[in-house]
């Protein structure tokens, strides 16, 4: 069976004699073997580094142990599935493109500017999200390790579906928010018989190609990444130029919170790279998969999301819900302390460099609580900070910010790897002592940002300018319905007198 991957395929080349590299089973439950004249042998590190190739008769066209850098590594892949692999990202990251600034905007649409529920809604909000999240990591992780990850990939798009046809029957629960401002502008024909809206839609599906370019050159994503930086802060720029003072303020105050969520989630989204490697190496997973570890961010925020919710909304209303600011710097910190947590419980690891799943589940519960403080609190505030008119842009802008740190996490995340052949790491030890390297700088990094963030934010809470306080912000008159099924404002002191 091949080398992960629909089509791939390894091989060894020693002295211009290549050998192919067979893996049998799926991911920790694997055996991988070296093919030498039509013979599986089994290997594993050799001491001082390289490779030791059990069993191999002295007559064998390779030595028994094989130096670093004697030997190269190739791997190769179906290029149809290859290309259909990169097809579907492209196409997921032009849905979610479309998907995630604008329903972030519209569950800020559903609380008036100055409700302290926002953030307790939001929080909730990211309940659901990751109630998702966590039967896909549990299930479609499941589904990958033990029958491929075609079947981790099918389930993964039956549940969007599912969310979609979810969305379009519930359209009705929210009040006509998320509404196109000027319906009447987009059955207007743009390009011959094609109107405004047939156009955004066609060049969503063509804008699927640069994509698929794109994705299959780390160092374009990079120069795309650094062109929008730099596109998206002029733009800014610009619109602060023009703005009040206390717009301006504001507008600057989302511009930190957005800095601070750079580098929270190049912190935080080490969990699919680093940590995920990490698992599946170094932790006695007691049973669970690697790719089930992924499940526990998930799980603990259905623990915990409604508690944040109200505890964010118990405050508010005693006013003493702290400033964004200083949330962000608490969040900050507690990703932090998830990484130095493993550090600091390096002495419990095993003979076998393995160490025990609690001190992983610990760090995802840091990790956790952070992201909780961070942000949900972020998507409310860039709702309530941002000038009206740019409100979806500045949420383009959060995500962006996403993108980066994923986009550094990755760099990081690579400078962190071990050579492996097959999948197999050839060497646990020299795997955990990098790991917990990177690690304790990661951890120390995040305090340290952290404690800038709780310090400046004595310093900057004033540029609110009051936006979390709903006594600044009259609340609309209630809406009833009438009897030809128009909606129009009512009095309360009417419905009062009414009543009486």
């Amino acid at each position: 069976m091949a080398v992960e991957g629909a089509g791939a395929r390894e091989t060894l080349t020693y002295a211009g004699q290549q050998y192919e590299v067979v893996a049998e089973g799926r991911m920790e439950n694997r055996t991988v073997n070296l093919m030498v004249g039509g013979q599986p042998y089994a290997f594993g590190p050799a001491a001082g580094g390289g490779i030791e190739i059990k069993n191999l008769p002295a007559t064998a066209p390779l030595p028994a142990v094989l130096p670093a850098g004697s030997y190269e590594q190739t791997v190769t892949t179906d290029p149809l599935a290859k290309n259909a692999f990169f097809l579907a990202v492209s196409l997921i990251i032009m849905g979610v493109g479309f998907l995630k600034p604008n329903i972030s905007t519209i569950v800020g649409q559903l609380y008036p500017q100055g409700d302290p529920r926002r953030d307790s809604g939001f929080t909730l909000y990211y309940y659901g999200i990751n109630l998702g999240a966590f039967w896909a990591s549990a299930l479609c992780g499941l589904l990958g390790v033990q029958f491929g990850w075609w079947a981790g990939f099918g389930l993964a798009g039956i549940g969007m579906l599912a969310g979609f046809v979810v969305f379009v029957l519930g359209k009705k629960h929210l009040q006509g928010k998320g509404e196109p401002p000027n319906p009447v502008a987009l059955t207007e024909k743009v390009v011959g018989p094609i109107s405004r809206e047939w156009l955004i839609y066609a060049a969503g599906v063509l804008g699927v190609i640069p994509i698929f370019f794109l994705v299959q050159s780390n160092r374009l994503v990079g120069w795309a990444l650094g062109v929008s930086i730099v596109a998206a802060l002029v733009y800014v720029g610009f619109i602060i130029a023009k703005c009040t003072k206390v717009e301006r303020e504001r507008m600057m105050l989302a511009l930190v919170l957005i800095f601070g969520s750079v580098v929270f989630f190049t912190l935080f989204e080490q969990a699919g790279t680093s940590l995920n490697l990490f698992a599946a190496t170094n932790v006695d997973l007691m049973g669970v998969s690697a790719a089930q570890t992924q499940s526990f961010n998930a799980g603990y925020i259905l623990i915990f999301a409604p508690v944040f919710a109200a505890m964010w909304a118990w405050l508010a209303q005693r006013g003493r819900d702290p400033n964004p600011t200083l949330k962000f710097g608490l969040g900050l910190l507690q990703v932090g302390l998830g990484f130095l947590i493993v550090v600091w419980g390096q002495g419990f690891a095993s003979p076998e460099f393995k160490m025990p799943l609690v001190f992983l589940g610990l760090l995802y519960l840091f990790h956790t609580t952070g992201e909780l403080f961070l942000s949900p609190v972020g998507l409310s505030e860039i709702t309530k900070l941002s000038v009206a008119r740019v409100v979806s842009f500045m949420m383009a802008v959060w995500f962006l910010a996403s993108s980066i740190a994923q986009y550094v996490g990755g760099w990081i995340a690579g400078a962190m790897g071990t050579e492996t052949v097959g999948g197999q790491v050839l060497d646990p030890a020299a795997a955990l002592a990098t790991s917990l390297d990177g690690f304790n700088k990661l951890g120390w990094a995040g305090v340290g940002v952290g404690v800038a963030f709780v310090v400046v934010s004595f310093f900057i809470k004033g540029w609110a300018h009051g936006v979390n306080d709903p006594s600044n912000h009259p609340q609309p008159e209630p809406i009833a319905p009438t009897l030809d099924g128009e909606r129009q404002a009512v009095n309360p002191a009417a419905i009062r007198a009414d009543k009486a």
